[in-house]
């Protein structure tokens, strides 16, 4: 069973292995809202998962240590499995999905694990997991559905009742549910007056399903960005845990999640992928009823794929109003993007990209179109660039 005892053991086993990652303070992110940051995208590998990992080969025998290990993952998982495996002299095989990002596969490499890709999703890397595990007899180190894979990723709940005795709410992302497992069952015992409450992706809603309808549910794909919470289905262990102990499950879309990692880049200077940013995300965009509450945000991963980074920082400068793009009819005469470029200067817009077209089939002949790519301050300033580029009798598209 899942104890408190266990969690309190795999503290004292994991004390010379991970970091105490600190809590930072981070009131701008939502005014109103007293916020604090959890950083376990600075813990080592970049995320939470050496915790559980760890722990759970610490208690495997030497019999089972001497077979090896597998395990399966969307990435984070096997950097764990791959460290705590070289520290403790073990041969691991990792399993993943050939779509994880090219950074997380060369990583768990280079903590010296034998890689597996397997075609599809996690859930196909998990069935290749399995499918070695009882060809070669290794031990399967479970990435959540594991009593002592929770009891591991339990000790972040231990550190944060520490560092904010007095906190409100604890917000934690779910994939497959193994952290927030750890975190709500020991948080609730220590102090049960802190609400603890989860997040998944709008386009991987596994556990809000399960929860919501009272009975452990799959979907047929999952497809969000944050590639970290991406989970098909979740434990049985881990959906009974939540379902007792989670005080509640929001969604957030992945414009949403974009935003999230802008806004801890620019104002805390903290680097996050996907799954890392939710927690953010839910409390950016009114997810959840927090006004007035100290509130700690679980960033539980930093290893975001730096091929897709430039990406996610578009569309979160567009998601908060930091870039917008117009599109301008134009008669086609002298003066005309004079005038444009004129109005958006004096209101401070910047414009980054013109793209200059002559009208179409059935427009006015002399008729042109204008794109403009601008950088701006928020939704209002682009709001007001609109209005004094139509007040002055330009037509936007």
């Amino acid at each position: 069973m899942l104890t408190l005892d266990n969690i309190y053991r795999a503290s004292n086993v994991l004390r010379e292995v991970v970091r105490k990652t600190d809590i930072v303070y981070a009131p701008k992110l939502k005014p109103g809202v007293d916020i604090y940051l959890k950083t376990e995208n600075l813990q080592i590998t970049g995320s939470f998962k050496i915790r559980g990992s760890y722990y759970k080969m610490s208690k495997l025998s030497p019999q089972e240590k001497a077979r090896g290990v597998v395990a399966c993952s969307a990435g984070n998982h096997a950097q764990g499995v791959a460290l705590a495996a070289q520290k403790s002299g073990i041969k691991a095989v990792i399993c993943l999905p050939d779509g994880a990002p090219i950074s997380k596969i060369e990583a768990t490499k280079s903590y010296g694990a034998e890689v597996c890709l397997a075609p599809g999703v996690y859930d196909d890397a998990y069935r290749k997991a399995l499918a070695l595990r009882d060809e070669e007899g290794y031990t399967f180190i479970h990435p959540f559905d594991d009593e002592d894979v929770i009891a591991g990723q339990g000790t972040i709940a231990l550190e944060i009742e520490d560092q904010l005795p007095d906190l409100d709410a604890v917000i934690v992302p779910i994939g497959g549910g193994g952290l927030i497992s750890g975190i709500a069952y020991a948080m609730k015992a220590i102090n049960p007056s802190v609400k603890v409450y989860g997040v998944q992706a709008t386009g991987a809603p596994s556990m809000l399903n399960s929860v919501r309808d009272h009975e452990i549910e799959e979907l047929s794909s999952v497809s969000t960005i944050a590639d970290g919470i991406a989970v098909k289905k979740p434990g049985s262990l881990t959906y009974d845990i939540c379902s007792k102990y989670v005080d509640g499950i929001v969604t957030v879309n992945d414009d949403e999640i974009s935003a999230a990692i802008l806004a801890l880049m620019e104002q805390h200077k903290l680097v996050t992928e996907g799954a890392g940013a939710v927690a953010v995300a839910a409390v950016m965009f009114d997810k959840l009823d927090l006004v007035g509450k100290k509130v700690v945000c679980l960033l539980s991963g930093g290893n975001i794929d730096v091929t897709i980074l430039s990406r996610v920082i578009n569309r979160g400068l567009l998601m908060s109003g930091r870039t917008c793009q117009l599109m301008i009819e134009l008669m086609d005469k002298p003066g005309q993007l004079k005038n444009v470029s004129r109005i958006i200067a004096d209101l401070g817009g910047n414009v980054i990209s013109v793209h200059h077209e002559r009208a179409n089939e059935g427009s006015d002949v002399n008729g042109c179109y204008l794109r403009l790519v601008l950088e701006t301050k928020n939704f209002s300033h682009i709001d007001e660039i609109k209005k004094a580029l139509t007040d002055f009798g330009f037509k936007l598209l």
